[in-house]
């Protein structure tokens, strides 16, 4: 069923159909949990860190480290440039995605589901079973690692879909492999400490398309949230959209042609034992534009036993978080339907919830 009980299952073809210059009342946020889009700050060269992974290799190591260090216990965001990926993989799958998403609805519909459980999936807003409100976003989800398992599945429309995402795929996770090995050294652990605390691994990623908005005042592409896993790479295109919570305002974080912006997830947090943050972050849209982001989110496996590093704990920094499963946090993520409390409250000692 479509949110709001709308004839169009997803909305960039209810958005087509209307001549409407008003949100329809599903998607309306009430009053008290509006963007205020007036209120966020302007992004500016210094709202987040950019960290030049090529130094990551040469005599400067360690201060990229530092600057790991800061940028993940201050904001839980920064952003990565000469990260290796090539501009021809980059303009590739955001071309790829493009297409997709501007397939006829009839082909689009061959991957539409509203089960949370299927790997491959398009769909609507976050969660329509749980949400009381939508958000204005269609996405396309996609798990990608390991590629053999999973690409099969994915859409052979537009044709060159699935070589165009297994390259990128493979691409960021070289990239998420070397920034794990930075940020555990950054937590002064040794370097492949978080990389074996995942279990086999798991990478997903996401297809975001957020159409022109009548009304963006009154609606979300993504409320406020918190990412579940591990570490997420954000690719953007050229449009506006992302905002970062800081010291009680909201950041406008715009896009920097190939670079990529990181956050910290809750697992991250856990691992850390609360020194890096994963932060709130939120989706807003535009009036003219259609936007689209493509995040991978990197993750532990479903049964991977997470805590925080033993490397960290010690008699003046005891545990802050109790061990769990990441099947069992995620379940918990989900139902709640982003929710702007962390799910990680749950999952804290007695010693210190």
């Amino acid at each position: 069923m479509a949110p709001g009980g709308n004839s169009k299952p997803l909305l960039a073809d209810l958005v087509a159909s209307s001549t409407s210059k008003q949100v329809p009342s599903n998607y309306i946020r009430p009053i008290s949990d509006r963007p205020c889009l007036s209120e966020v700050q302007a992004s500016n060269a210094t709202s987040i860190t950019v960290i030049d992974l090529e130094e990551l290799h040469g005599p400067n190591h360690s201060l990229v480290l530092e600057q790991l260090s800061q940028a993940c216990q201050e904001d839980g965001f920064f952003q990565v440039k000469n990260h290796g990926i090539p501009e021809s993989i980059i303009n590739d799958v955001l071309g790829v995605a493009r297409e997709f998403f501007r397939l006829p609805e009839s082909e689009r519909l061959k991957v539409y589901s509203e089960d949370p459980t299927k790997s491959t999936r398009l769909s609507t807003s976050f969660n329509v079973e749980h949400e009381k409100v939508s958000n204005w976003r269609d996405f396309l989800r996609l798990h990608c690692y390991p590629l053999e398992e999973y690409m099969h599945e994915w859409p052979s429309n537009p044709p060159s879909f699935r070589k165009d995402v297994a390259e990128y795929c493979t691409s960021v996770r070289g990239l998420v492999l070397r920034l794990l090995e930075a940020i555990s050294e950054s937590l002064g652990l040794e370097a492949d400490c978080i990389g074996k605390a995942l279990g086999k691994h798991g990478q997903h990623m996401a297809m975001n398309y957020y159409p022109p908005c009548p009304q963006p005042e009154l609606t979300y592409g993504l409320p406020g949230h918190t990412d579940p896993n591990l570490i997420t790479i954000l690719l953007q295109d050229d449009v506006p959209g992302l905002q970062i919570h800081r010291d009680g305002r909201w950041i406008a974080v715009n896009p920097i042609p190939y670079t990529f912006t990181v956050n910290i997830g809750d697992q991250m947090q856990v691992l850390s034992n609360d020194r890096y943050k994963s932060v709130l972050h939120r989706a807003v849209v535009q009036r003219d534009k259609e936007r689209i982001s493509i995040p991978t989110f990197y993750c532990p496996s479903p049964d991977a036993v997470i805590g925080p590093a033993e490397g960290l704990i010690d008699g003046d920094h005891p545990a802050v978080y109790r061990q769990f499963t990441y099947a069992e946090y995620y379940r918990k993520f989900w139902n709640r339907a982003l929710a702007k409390e962390c799910s990680l409250d749950m999952f804290k000692t007695s010693s210190t919830a």
